[in-house]
Parts: structure tokens; C-alpha cells; sequence
């Protein structure tokens, strides 16, 4: 008899275990799975990177006994298709599991709903549904990129109370304190791609690497918007001696010679003329998505973070605030440009949550 509450248990330990692929699954998502028998888990596993086993066959080949009559708890439908792995639907069949209960419909076509009726025709019961919000929340890059065909973009800011993220002088070490940058590696670590502008790159001079303090990270590829191919060639960008790529964001306005030494160095062009001599950031996405680039970090200035919210690419939006007051107005702020003449044209942010790191506050929602 299953008790009240058994199933959401026994769920969410598959959900935190998918967690564990976070950074290594992209563009796939993020799954676990956990088989249990007559109350005991005898097995779990999760999808660990790109091309390996996935979930539900770790679960098997982990198994501490026959999982043949045990029901089976994975937080997305089990896929029906040869991708990069044989089906795992007809694995879980193969292997006598008794039952399937799964967090939600899995959004990609070539499986939604099909993993299921393979099951269900094969005898397997099915129940679908159980911490479905939470299941959605942990692979919404992955749903976003399926069902838009879009990079899943997090605008990252850092600002004072006063809504500054540098002084006049344009001083921006550190807006935040250590336990708000150290969760923004984590951040690094999570995603594909991280995106920055000319005048950053310019200013800052910054790397774009992962720095964690527990583990190893995963570089994130580095994008650079550079209408006018600015770019230094000795930039810390190009020269940081990371493994993860790196994209520039140009127009045709870029120098055939400076172009021909940016491929040299390795970094790939991307150019996407927009109207008014800028990079089109809408056309760049497509570009990305190409590539099979499923998430993008945004740590632009303000003028980026403009164009980007202005033309519909932001996604999410993560802005840390510092108990501080600079003052100024000069000192830039976190999203400029013509901004919206009457209130009732500001872009509303939904399904907020706070978080505190230390000092600093983080306010993470959704565009409307």
C-alpha cells in the first residue's frame, strides 16, 4: 500500500539527483530516475553528460538487485527514439519495471507522449504528474529551447540600492560581496554560453571563466557583441587558455583582416547585421541556437542589457542588490537606453523569488 506522500518522496529524490548533471547535459536535460521495491530504493542514477547512458539505464546498471517488478520514478517521460542512446522506454520494458511514475510530459516532439503509450502497450502502468512544477522549474533551459528554438537567456545584474552598478568613474569592484559573485560561477558552471559587450571586454578586460571553490567548473563558450570587430587580439578573453570557445558577435562592418586573425586564433564569427549598423540580437540567437547552444548567461552593461530586453530575447532575469548607495547621475545603471516613456509600458517581471547571499539580496523572475 502506497502511503500518502510516498510518491512526491521518492520523486524528488530523483530530481535532486538529476541536479548533479547540471553544465554536463546541454543541450539534453536534466534527468533522474530511482527504482524502488516494496518500499526500498534499489537503485538510482542520473544523466551525467552529453552522449552518456541515460537515467533510467544508470538506474539499472546501479542496481543493488533484480529491479523486475519495481516501479520506476523519473522526473521527465522516458524517451521513445534513437538519439545520441537507444529508447530508454523500451529498455525499462526490456527489465520487467512494473510501474512508471513520471514528473511531466517530456516537451520535444519526438517524444512527448510517445515514451508513454510505448509503455502503456507494453502493459506498464503509467502515472504522470507528480512534482510537476518543480520538474518543469529544474529543466525550464531545456523546455524553452525545445518549444521556442531559442537560447534560454539569464540577464545577470549587479546594482546598489540606488540602482547603480558602478560609480561615475566607472569603479564596479565589487558591487556585491563574495557569497553573490561565487553563486554567479555556480551559475557559470550551470549554463552553455555567457554573453558580454565590447565596452565590457574593453573596460574589464575579464576572462569569462568558471571559479569555484568545491569543484572543477565548466567554462561557459564566451560571446562578445562587437558591431565594429573591436575586439584587442590580446584580450583575456581570447587569450585565457580555456578549452570553451569563443563566439564574436559582428556585423559586415568588421575588417576582412582582423576577421581573417580572429579565425586563426580559433574564435568563430558570427555576423548578424541589424538595421541600424548594430548586431542584431534576434538573428543572433538563431544563429546560436544552431549550434546547439541551449542556455546564455547575460552580463552585459547597460546598453546591451537594453537592446537585449527591448528585442524580446531575455528570458530570465537574476538581479543581485548590494545595501549600498552611490549616488550620481552619471553612474551607470543596469539597463539603459530610451527605456519606457509611461509606466504602464515598463516589462513586468513575474514568479518572483528572493534569496539572500550574505549582505546582498537576489531577486530572480521571468519576463512577461
Amino acid at each position: 500500500m502506497i502511503k500518502l506522500g510516498e510518491n512526491e518522496f521518492f520523486m524528488g529524490r530523483a530530481i535532486k539527483l538529476a541536479k548533479f548533471g547540471w553544465g554536463k547535459t546541454n543541450p539534453n536535460p536534466l534527468v533522474g530516475a530511482v527504482v524502488v521495491k516494496d518500499g526500498r530504493i534499489i537503485a538510482e542514477g542520473y544523466h551525467r553528460e552529453l552522449g552518456c547512458p541515460h537515467a533510467e539505464v544508470e538506474a539499472f546498471n546501479n542496481a543493488k538487485e533484480d529491479v523486475s517488478g519495481g516501479t520506476l520514478y523519473v522526473n521527465l517521460e522516458p524517451c521513445s527514439h534513437y538519439g545520441r542512446t537507444p529508447p530508454c522506454a523500451q529498455k525499462i520494458i526490456d527489465v520487467g519495471i512494473k510501474k512508471v511514475v513520471a514528473a511531466m510530459e517530456d516537451p520535444n516532439p519526438k517524444v512527448s507522449g510517445k515514451g508513454f503509450k510505448m509503455l502503456r502497450d507494453a502493459g506498464v502502468e503509467v502515472e504522470v504528474g507528480v512534482l510537476e512544477e518543480e520538474a518543469i522549474r529544474l529543466n525550464e533551459i531545456f523546455i524553452n529551447y525545445i518549444v521556442r528554438k531559442k537560447p534560454f537567456v539569464i540577464l545577470k545584474t549587479a546594482m546598489t540600492l540606488d540602482g547603480k552598478i558602478a560609480t561615475a568613474s566607472g569603479d564596479s569592484k565589487w558591487v556585491t560581496g563574495e557569497k553573490a559573485r561565487n553563486h554567479v560561477h555556480v551559475i557559470r558552471d550551470r549554463v552553455a554560453a555567457i554573453m558580454v559587450g565590447i565596452n565590457t571586454v574593453l573596460k574589464d578586460n575579464p576572462s569569462l571563466t568558471t571559479r569555484l571553490s568545491d569543484k572543477e567548473g565548466s567554462d561557459p563558450i564566451r560571446i562578445v557583441v562587437d558591431s565594429k570587430g573591436s575586439i584587442p587580439l590580446d584580450c583575456n578573453v581570447i587569450n585565457s587558455g580555456s578549452k570553451a570557445g569563443v563566439i564574436l558577435a559582428t556585423t559586415s562592418r568588421i575588417e576582412k583582416e582582423k576577421e581573417e586573425i580572429l579565425v586563426e586564433k580559433g574564435v568563430r564569427i558570427i555576423k548578424a547585421d541589424g538595421g541600424d549598423g548594430r548586431v542584431d540580437l534576434k538573428h543572433l540567437m538563431e544563429e546560436i541556437y544552431k549550434l546547439e547552444i541551449d542556455s546564455i548567461l547575460l552580463e552585459g552593461g547597460g546598453t546591451l542589457n537594453s537592446s537585449a530586453i527591448s528585442c524580446g530575447i531575455v528570458d530570465k532575469v537574476m538581479c543581485f542588490i548590494s545595501p549600498k548607495i552611490v549616488g550620481g547621475e552619471k553612474a551607470p545603471t543596469s539597463v539603459e537606453g530610451i527605456g519606457a516613456l509611461r509606466m504602464c509600458e515598463a516589462i513586468g517581471v513575474k514568479n518572483i523569488s528572493v534569496i539572500k547571499f550574505g549582505e546582498d539580496i537576489l531577486v530572480e523572475g521571468y519576463i512577461n
